[in-house]
């Protein structure tokens, strides 16, 4: 990051050596730093040449800051659609008790990602339904606690974090996913990897509009209002009575990422921008 001292003396290494230098940000929110990060943060955005920014949001960021916008790309994340891909999920699904509809959550039990949200959200869902939670965090006792103060603890199904190369077959497991991060003051979705994942498994994503989801999703799922738990609730509920949207939803969101983001399309947009700066 901008600010950060690593960056700092990777810059000043560079500047010794005669060598371009860049940095990758992903603050989307203009911040102002206390000595001695405001300096440094002075020092990077004056001495480096080139940033990648993850999105629009954090370009305008940095631009605020005074770094010189076209010395700017924006390059947002990548995925291996080889590996994030529709996969037999059966033997899965009946070991980890998932008859029903699953809609499912991947990442860390924080008050930010809006996993209490998700828990008033589907409470209000009267067909059958199961939720499955990959990941850990401090609400993780909370999120039993308040499942079985909603009665739907017996429908829950929380999992700790699993192996990166495990994925897939959870999220394959999954009918729906959903992201309903929440903005605060100091924080809002910077991208939401797991959602281009799911995307890429043929697994319709609902998210929030906190942050870059919105951009995220584009046309290939649903977005709702952040923090209104009703609308989660009612955009759940249409994805569970309509197959066919779900299946469109599935079409468009693996074209999509095919689309924008792949690793593959990553590494070509960051070679350009090396071969931009060495010039």
């Amino acid at each position: 990051e901008h600010y950060s001292l690593v960056t700092y003396q990777a810059i000043r290494l560079a500047k010794k050596y005669n060598i371009k230098s860049l940095f990758v940000s992903l603050q989307n929110i203009y911040k102002k730093y206390l000595l001695p990060f405001s300096w440094i943060e002075g020092y990077n955005l004056r001495n480096t040449d080139y940033a990648i920014a993850v999105s629009e949001e954090i370009q305008d960021v940095l631009v605020r800051k005074g770094f010189t916008n076209e010395k700017i790309s924006i390059i947002p994340y990548g995925i291996d659609p080889l590996l994030f891909r529709k996969i037999e999920s059966t033997k899965l699904r009946s070991r980890l008790r998932l008859e029903a509809f699953t809609i499912g959550y991947i990442g860390r039990f924080i008050i930010e990602k809006g996993v209490m949200d998700l828990l008033q959200a589907v409470s209000q869902i009267d067909n059958n339904f199961s939720l499955l939670m990959v990941g850990d965090g401090r609400l993780k006792y909370k999120i039993k606690a308040e499942g079985r103060r909603l009665g739907i603890l017996e429908r829950i199904r929380i999992l700790d974090s699993i192996p990166s190369s495990q994925v897939p077959h959870y999220i394959n497991c999954m009918d729906c996913l959903v992201l309903p991060s929440r903005t605060t003051r100091k924080w809002k979705e910077q991208f939401g990897r797991v959602l281009i994942e799911a995307m890429s498994c043929e697994v319709p994503v609902v998210g929030s509009g906190s942050g870059e989801i919105p951009n995220v999703i584009g046309d290939s799922g649903l977005v709702f209002k952040e923090g209104d738990i009703g609308d989660l609730s009612s955009k759940l509920k249409l994805l569970m009575n309509n197959i066919d949207l779900r299946m469109e939803l599935a079409k468009k969101g693996r074209q999509r990422v095919l689309n924008n983001f792949t690793q593959e399309k990553v590494a070509r947009e960051t070679y350009k921008v090396y071969k931009k700066i060495m010039c």
